[in-house]
């Protein structure tokens, strides 16, 4: 029996690759704070405290990639016992990213070109609010509330994902601009990837709880 369809596999090609765009650097710099050669820019920020920013990455990446395969209807209806184990692996990591990530934005000091009062504000709320989904969504899957869980679950997912189309969105920026965005429209630009991120996990989750696909 075919466990994955042709969509599932494009799918999650599809997001694996997307995931690996900020993925990529994040892994350099991690191998760069073992002691392995300096590929990308120095980031003083990671060399004073290298051990939240490595936490961040791991996390982040396991979350974002073994995340895409919770996404497949393949997996959860042929595989529901991989499922749930591989759910209480992402719900950690999914955490541990959240609450890192969220005292990095507070407790680092970044320069006014890479981070305002706009985008601080904005990793603080999403930070929290992916810990609240996250916990959410395990409460809603042990009370046997299936698509709120899977809901919840999404929009946790595109919140995580933002460095993703923070990338896409930067890199477009300075294929117009021929240079790197700062300051507020830095801000503006990494707000903006979360919204649509948030816009098109809204819209899925508006599909995945409308009471057509409940009957089906």
């Amino acid at each position: 029996m075919k466990v994955l369809s042709r969509t599932d596999w494009a799918a999650l090609a599809l997001i694996v690759v997307y995931s690996a765009i900020p993925a990529l650097g994040g892994l350099l710099r991690v191998v760069e704070l073992a002691g392995g050669p300096a590929v990308i820019p120095e980031n003083p920020r990671a060399l004073a405290a290298p051990f939240p920013i490595i936490i961040h990455v791991v996390s982040s990446f396991v979350f974002c990639i073994v995340g895409a395969l919770q996404l497949l209807p393949g997996i959860r209806r042929h595989h529901l016992g991989a499922h749930r184990a591989l759910g209480r692996v992402i719900a950690l990591a999914g955490c541990v990213s959240a609450a890192s990530g969220l005292w990095m934005t507070h407790a680092f000091t970044f320069p006014a070109e890479l981070q305002g009062s706009l985008l601080y504000w904005v990793r603080i709320v999403l930070s929290l609010s992916m810990l609240g989904l996250i916990a959410w969504a395990v409460m809603a899957v042990r009370s046997g509330k299936i698509r709120q869980h899977g809901a919840a679950m999404l929009r946790a997912y595109a919140i995580a994902q933002g460095a993703s189309t923070q990338a896409v969105l930067g890199i477009g920026w300075i294929i117009l601009f021929a240079e790197e965005p700062e300051g507020a429209a830095r801000d503006v630009l990494m707000v903006l990837a979360w919204g649509l991120n948030l816009l098109a996990a809204e819209l899925l989750a508006l599909w995945l709880l409308s009471p057509t696909r409940r009957a089906a």
